[in-house]
């Protein structure tokens, strides 16, 4: 799949993702935000949880188990880290999500997937 096509896939499914989150209580708060370590595909808040999400775009759900590793969780929350003190608040319950999306199927939440 060419450069560009994998992009168009991969906000798709970040709007899927925000979507699917919205429906299930969740405020957006921010989307592809950048920092000087990484980027976080979204930044959700439902009450006092606050997730730093990764969201992945696939055509089957083999290609989606490979889509997650250390590596990229691990610069996601080298992100989140660096975004805590704009979007936290003391007692919150922060997070490292994954949204799984694939065609035809619901999207999958993985939540708090990042302990490291």
């Amino acid at each position: 799949m060419n450069r560009r096509r994998a992009e168009q896939q991969g906000r798709t499914g970040e709007r899927i993702a925000a979507w699917w989150l919205r429906l299930n209580g969740w405020s957006i708060l921010g989307e592809r935000v950048k920092t000087k370590v990484g980027e976080v595909d979204l930044i959700a808040r439902r009450g006092r949880a606050l997730a730093f999400v990764e969201v992945k775009t696939r055509a089957t759900a083999a290609d989606l188990a490979l889509a997650i590793d250390e590596r990229r969780l691990q610069r996601v929350a080298a992100a989140a880290h660096s975004l805590i003190a704009r979007y936290g608040r003391d007692a919150d319950e922060i997070s490292i999500d994954v949204i799984l999306i694939r065609p035809w199927a619901l999207p999958v939440h993985m939540r708090n997937v990042w302990h490291g």
